[in-house]
């Protein structure tokens, strides 16, 4: 059994910042789960452009809010405590925050080792042999 308290992720290599986010990796591929499990928070009035081209990602929001943007229809979807959202189909987006910090907890598949950033095309790169992470 695996147990957490994802304060304990807080400041330690498995939170991971930018300036438009800190994900909390609480669950990694080395936990052996066949999925990742984070808490994320978007900073209020940021943009960020995601295309998971190497991962299915589904998001519970908690807290907050914001808006994500599909950029294949540019539709807009609002986004606060209740709403779940699945990139079932590596949809590109641009993730909002709106004027509260959103807080999601987020699940991927394939996991993540946990330093995953996104790079220039908003991709985290695909998983590495377990042997190497």
């Amino acid at each position: 059994m695996i147990v957490r308290n994802v304060n304990d992720v807080i400041g330690t290599e498995h939170e991971v910042r930018t300036d438009n986010w800190v994900s909390r990796r609480v669950l990694l591929k080395k936990d052996g789960m066949g999925f990742s499990f984070h808490e994320t928070v978007i900073f209020p009035g940021t943009e960020t452009y995601i295309r998971y081209a190497n991962h299915l990602e589904a998001v519970w929001c908690v807290e907050g809010d914001g808006e994500i943007e599909t950029t294949a229809d540019g539709k807009r979807y609002a986004l606060g405590p209740g709403v779940v959202y699945a990139l079932d189909q590596h949809d590109a987006h641009y993730l909002r925050g709106g004027a509260a910090p959103l807080r999601v907890i987020c699940v991927f598949n394939p996991p993540l080792r946990g330093d995953e950033v996104h790079d220039a095309d908003g991709i985290y790169p695909a998983s590495i042999d377990t042997a190497e992470a």
